[in-house]
């Protein structure tokens, strides 16, 4: 029995160390080529692309593959829900949710030791590590439990699984923390743009929500990766927009007022979703039940509100679509009808994620903003306020606004509305909208959906300090990176001009047979060589290098670093193991240290200084 795992072991070290050996081959490619490190990580923000892409279609066929299996048809689960008797729409959902749980419970025993799976949190307080094994027991479940019916969205565990993968390349090669964050937020654009279809909007979550950062450096590879993400999955899905809506006529500026209304109301219903939100989450932990026990709990829960209202089966996007296209205007008392379609599918949805369900939940509340937006438009109109605007603009706004409330994140919200719906005519009181919605849900609910669970666990969300800590608590070997090849002190002359040839360093470092650090050769002085008219067949690295400059060490602290990094001309510092036997282990970029030190040095003080 013991003989398995060690032999696992085995292969994993030995494919770890074959791929390690061929990413420091690659190291040296890339300097030979002259690619910068910003060109190198756009080309695995591209590989991080194909990844969403390709995860994307997977996760898709693999729902409706199991939907086929399971309910022995595919497509809209709203559709399917309602093909079935009431007793079935009640049992599939607990039956669903009861399995999904198993699977969360020998799953994760399977996985074993318990690290920290969320993207956002690997991200912010830690190193950019997400477990393979953790990402694929809960994308298991979490498609048994959309399929059973629960109110939650597939978008969730595609991010999640495009961002383990990310990740996991990274790991693989030996990456070092800042990398891998960086990897791990392209591979959350990727997911979210290939779900959607919505490059931009991906691109702007990760930068923003998962990151927290707008910096170009960073921002370029998040956006190549999302571009990618998306062409691939256009690819399988075509190029069509998500969500169908009717044509809009450009609103008026006499219209606004109502918008904005609409934009208050989301701002108080995204906090008070949040707030039940968190209280249905605490009462089936206070049940202190299994985990399967609880999810098939919350199905079971699901199901008994999907015997009168089938709607709230799935994630909601049919029935979205619906709305926007004024479908349930022409029921009886349409007012009634899509206030009990909103609090039910509010309720379904509390449920479902409150139970523990695995999943997204970006497509529930797209579904809740368009039932409050065509409400808030059909009674406008029947109180003569908005004769000339269709229901279904109200709806289209309605989603981002309440989107915007959930995430807190306007900017985002507007531009996954407009990319979902390809409708620009509404794009003037969407921004209002979602603006006034962001601003009163954070008065009402201090954290977003994905910042409180966070903070619940101590994590420190506050941006600005996490600049300011990342500088005092980074330490160099945080950033340390594998230095380009080093020159031996024997080296020839040619074998040295040969080196500068190919490659587009100034500067090489010099090296003994024990890898300790000696000096450095610059192109500048070879010239003083060939200008004397010697004979240079005997010349060698040791006769031509300049003594070494100042060196940093793993353990030290950026700040510690500063002068060093201030005082050197080499765009690489490198790193010795210690002072005293001065082996060379790495470097790190100097811009990159001075950008992050920038940074914290110009967040505004409590003054505003």
């Amino acid at each position: 029995m013991d003989s398995k795992p060690n032999l696992l072991e085995q292969i994993a070290t030995v494919s770890g160390a074959f791929i390690r050996r061929h990413w420091r081959r690659l190291l040296r490619i890339r300097e030979q080529l002259g690619f910068s490190e910003e060109t190198f990580h756009l080309i695995f923000a591209g590989v991080v692309g194909v990844l969403g892409g390709v995860t994307n279609f997977l996760f898709v066929a693999s729902v409706e593959a199991l939907k086929t299996l399971a309910l022995g048809r595919s497509g809209d689960l709203v559709e399917v829900a309602r093909s079935l008797l009431g007793w079935q729409r009640f049992l599939i959902p607990g039956l669903g949710g009861l399995a999904a749980g198993l699977l969360l419970f020998w799953g994760l025993r399977w996985v074993g030791k318990r690290e920290a799976s969320n993207v956002l949190e690997v991200v912010v307080a830690g190193d950019g590590r997400l477990r393979m094994r953790s990402a694929l027991v809960k994308a298991v479940s979490s498609m048994v439990t959309i399929v059973s019916g629960a109110s939650i969205g597939r978008e969730g565990s595609i991010t999640q699984l495009t961002a383990t993968f990310a990740s996991k390349l990274g790991q693989v090669a030996g990456w070092e923390p800042y990398r891998l964050r960086l990897l791990v937020s392209c591979g959350a654009a990727s997911g979210l743009a290939a779900a959607y279809n919505a490059p931009v909007a991906g691109a702007i979550f990760a930068a923003q929500i998962v990151l927290g950062s707008f910096s170009m450096t960073l921002f370029a590879p998040i956006v190549f990766a999302s571009v990618i993400a998306t062409m691939v999955s256009r690819y399988f899905f075509g190029i069509a927009p998500l969500y169908r809506v009717i044509a809009f006529e450009d609103p008026s500026l006499g219209q606004l007022p109502l918008f904005l209304m609409l934009g208050m109301l989301s701002g108080v219903l995204g906090a008070v979703f949040l707030k039940i939100l968190r209280y249905s989450e605490e009462q089936f932990v206070r049940m202190n039940l299994s985990i399967y026990d609880r999810l098939g709990l919350g199905g079971l829960l699901v199901g008994g509100i999907a015997i009168f209202v089938p709607e709230v089966w799935g994630n909601g996007y049919g029935v979205a679509n619906k709305i926007l296209m004024e479908d349930y205007l022409k029921v009886p008392s349409p007012i009634w009808f899509m206030l009990g379609l909103l609090l039910a599918k509010l309720l379904a949805t509390v449920l479902s994620v409150g139970s523990g369900a695995v999943g997204g939940v970006f497509t529930p509340t797209l579904f809740l903003g368009a039932a409050l937006g065509s409400l808030f438009g059909t009674m406008a109109h029947q109180l003569g306020w908005a004769s000339n605007i269709h229901v279904g603009a109200f709806a289209l706004v309605g989603m981002g606004s309440i989107l915007a409330a959930t995430v807190h994140a306007p900017l985002m919200a507007v531009i996954l509305v407009f990319e979902i719906s390809l409708n620009y005519s509404l794009i003037p009181p969407l921004m209002l909208a979602c603006a006034v919605s962001s601003v009163i849900a954070r008065r009402l609910h201090r954290d977003s959906i994905y910042t409180e669970p966070l903070r619940r666990k101590g994590v420190d969300l506050d941006r600005e300090t996490q600049e300011i800590g990342a500088a005092v608590s980074t330490t160099v070997g945080d950033l340390m990176r594998t230095p380009s090849t080093p020159l031996r002190e024997t080296a020839t002359f040619r074998e040295i001009a040969d080196r500068f040839l190919k490659s587009p360093n100034n500067f090489f470092l010099v090296v003994d047979s024990e890898s300790r650090f000696l000096g450095i050769v610059a192109l500048h002085d070879l010239k003083e060589y060939l200008n004397a008219g010697q004979e240079l067949s005997s010349v060698i690295a040791f006769d031509v290098m300049r003594p070494p400059p100042g060196a940093l060490t793993p353990n030290q602290r950026l700040l510690e670093a500063l002068p060093v990094l201030l005082a050197s001309e080499l765009r690489n510092v490198p790193v010795v193991n210690n002072f005293a036997e001065n082996r060379l282990v790495g470097s790190i970029s100097r811009s990159e240290a001075l950008g992050l030190l920038s940074n914290a040095l110009s967040t505004p003080g409590p003054m505003g200084v």
